[in-house]
């Protein structure tokens, strides 16, 4: 399918028609990756975190796993001042 380059402000941009929309479920958001000389475009999943096993992995590899507060503190308050 053949579509136009249109000015949007200072970019550009493109009307996707609605049944092309539909058939690929987009609705509000999209991935846009260039591979090559192409325009790709996917429709945007929120994956809460997908990579987080990995990120944790690498963390732990590169000795950036330390705790930031210590889990001895004391959450009960018994020896706080106040």
């Amino acid at each position: 399918m053949k579509a136009t380059i249109v000015p949007i402000g200072n970019s550009k941009g493109i009307r996707i028609p609605k049944i092309i929309l539909e058939q690929c479920r987009i609705e509000k958001e999209v991935d846009l990756e260039v591979e090559d000389d192409n325009i790709i475009i996917k429709p945007f999943k929120k994956e809460p975190r997908k990579d987080w096993e990995d990120n944790f992995r690498k963390m732990e590899e590169e000795k950036e796993d330390r705790l930031i507060i210590d889990d001895q503190i004391d959450l009960d308050m018994k020896g706080w001042e106040w």
